[in-house]
């Protein structure tokens, strides 16, 4: 699995984790994370391997020490991600370089 293709994966099965997720009173922010992160990983998926982000992500140490494991944010990346409601796909991977980095 290319570190493209295993970011979506991620992100996907974050998204999916959203939608699953029922609260009574959430006033359809687990429906707009969701959305957020399915497009996310869509977006993910459609980066070359030697994109910039993809690197950033890297070199965050989100694909293991040598860059090569599946795409693993640790836990203060992970947790930014679940919360994640923004709008646009890039805004959410150009953030967790840095909020990998911070943990």
């Amino acid at each position: 699995m290319s570190r493209t293709e295993s970011l979506g994966a991620y992100l996907r099965a974050q998204g999916r984790r959203r939608l699953d997720r029922v609260e009574v009173s959430d006033d359809g922010r687990n429906a707009r994370c969701a959305l957020a992160l399915l497009d996310a990983a869509a977006y993910a998926e459609s980066l070359a391997e030697d994109d910039p982000i993809v690197e950033m992500l890297e070199q965050a140490g989100c694909f293991g020490p040598l860059g090569f494991d599946e795409f693993s944010p640790g836990e203060e990346a992970a947790r930014f991600i679940r919360e994640w409601v923004g709008s646009e796909p890039h805004e959410l991977l150009l953030a967790l370089p840095a909020v990998a980095a911070s943990a």
